[in-house]
């Protein structure tokens, strides 16, 4: 999210998490001066989070205490180090992954200590995502004791596949540009019908 209206319009949709993009080579990226009332439009039964790519930890934790970030999504290659020095100031941490057909889910295990969860995006060259799906049978696959997010291409109509997906890691779903209207816009109506839709 980085308009300030949107952000007040999404809320009826009522999202459990709402994501702020702090890294500059996103089309989604927030500004090096974000308007405040960008994070003040939230309100406390929505979890702020901070999407960062190999960002200074002491930027990230001063733009968690301003922002009002309670959780923090690392998408570089972060270190299980750097994860457990942020964990330590007592924000949770959601360590992303980058998944493709040959991904071995043992290059998330030294991470289970220091996150509090996974998200498994589809592989991109380029830091962020790319829009679209990997085949979500590779979750088959998955069987550490981590709740994950599962991202990538995630639109309006995959509601029938998100729920038959049995895997009892499964947490959470994390919906972007397939409900846009433009980089870091929402479809309020769109991202609304959804939440609904999975929530029965």
């Amino acid at each position: 999210m980085n308009d300030p209206s949107n952000v007040k319009e999404m809320v009826e949709a009522k999202p459990d998490f709402m994501g702020f993009i702090f890294y500059p080579g996103s089309t989604r990226y927030v500004g090096a001066e974000p308007d405040s009332s960008l994070f003040h439009n939230v309100p406390s039964g929505i979890t702020r989070v901070g999407v960062f790519v190999n960002e200074d930890k002491g930027k990230i934790i001063e733009s968690a205490l301003s922002f009002g970030l309670g959780m923090i999504q690392l998408h570089g290659n972060e270190s299980p180090e750097y994860c457990s020095f942020l964990r330590s100031s007592g924000l949770k941490i959601v360590k992303a992954f980058n998944v493709s057909k040959d991904f071995d889910f043992e290059l998330a295990r030294p991470y289970i200590s220091v996150c509090d969860y996974f998200l498994f995006d589809t592989k991109n060259e380029k830091a962020g995502g790319s829009g679209k799906k990997f085949n979500w049978q590779i979750l088959n696959r998955y069987n550490l004791e981590k709740p994950f997010f599962l991202s990538g291409g995630i639109g309006p109509d995959d509601t029938g596949m998100i729920k038959v997906i049995t895997n009892r890691g499964f947490f959470a779903v994390d919906v972007n540009s397939c409900f846009e209207t433009s980089p870091g816009i929402k479809d309020v109506k769109l991202v609304k019908s959804f939440i609904d839709e999975i929530k029965k």
